[in-house]
């Protein structure tokens, strides 16, 4: 993947950062043609933007940056981790009082696990918290069935193989053991759906309850089940300079596959790019006439999201 140039970010980025769309729909946006900067079509990708010079208008609405809010949200069994869902269940989302800006959660926890859930509209912020790469530590407690071995602990360090590969627990503490249940703190440094239910679950004690208790510095403290909360300045303070203090762990560069100069998919590839630069052309003059004859901003088409069933914090 392309690095930013300086002072640029991605364009995806800055329409999801920005309110506009989730990344994956703003890509869409841009593929579309429905996004310019600068009053040009832009409809490739990748695509960067200098957010402090740049003009930016997406479906005929112009593009302004959002203030970064951060809140802690004590998230009850039973609510997602999606800004989306069909099913029309409680999400994340839906326990934060009402925001001009338009959030997401940082990493998920499954509908069944309980705990913190840090949302944001900081993406490079979230980007550093869940990429394997840094390594921010994040503490669940567990519960299982039947009285743990004395040697989970180190097996659990050593690394549990999953379907994926590998996967490896930082820190484990048994607090509890007993023939009915066993209690466990563990840390990770990973970022594997389901980690630790499918590790523990491969070592033969399903999990009864799992709580995520903590993200590096932050933590629920006293926050209630169901409740949220902007996070303060000295906690977002703490939690920037122990991101900043982090040397992210160097990543294997793989050896690219060597493709065929008659592989069909070039020649489809190499014929779309010429079809998108024809359409770029006539469509830009369209678009900058539509948006230049209409005094009234066309709706900006964010995500449709089903109302809230109900509200748990205000």
């Amino acid at each position: 993947m392309s690095r930013a140039p300086a002072g640029k970010v991605r364009l995806q980025k800055y329409l999801s950062e920005a309110g506009v769309a989730s990344r994956r729909r703003a890509e869409e946006l841009i593929r579309e043609g429905r996004v310019l900067v600068n009053n040009a079509i832009v409809d490739e990708l990748p695509a960067f933007v200098d957010p402090k010079h740049d003009q930016v208008i997406a479906n005929g609405v112009p593009v302004k940056p959002q203030r970064h809010e951060y809140f802690i949200v004590h998230k009850p069994k039973g609510v997602v981790c999606t800004n989306r869902d069909p099913a029309g269940r409680i999400r994340a989302l839906d326990l934060l009082p009402d925001l001009p800006t338009r959030l997401f959660p940082v990493g998920r926890l499954d509908a069944d696990s309980t705990g913190l859930i840090l949302m944001t509209n900081d993406g490079e912020l979230a980007e550093r918290i869940t990429h394997p790469r840094f390594g921010i530590p994040k503490t669940y407690r567990a519960e299982v069935r039947g009285q743990v071995s004395a040697d989970l602990p180190a097996a659990m360090k050593k690394g549990v193989h999953l379907a994926e590969g590998k996967a490896q627990a930082g820190e484990v503490e048994v607090v509890h053991a007993s023939r009915q249940r066993s209690i466990l703190m563990i840390t990770l440094r990973e970022g594997r759906n389901r980690q630790v239910r499918r590790m523990l679950a491969r070592l033969g004690f399903p999990v009864k309850t799992l709580k995520r208790v903590q993200i590096g510095p932050l933590s629920l403290r006293s926050l209630p089940v169901g409740a949220a909360r902007r996070l303060t300045a000295k906690e977002l303070n703490t939690l920037r300079k122990e991101l900043e203090a982090i040397t992210p762990a160097s990543s294997v560069t793989r050896p690219r596959r060597s493709r065929s100069p008659l592989n069909p998919r070039r020649k489809q590839a190499s014929a779309a790019s010429s079809k998108r630069a024809t359409r770029r052309e006539k469509a830009s003059v369209a678009v900058r006439k539509k948006i230049t004859s209409s005094n009234k901003p066309a709706a900006s088409e964010r995500e449709s999201q089903p109302p809230p069933k109900r509200r748990l914090i205000t």
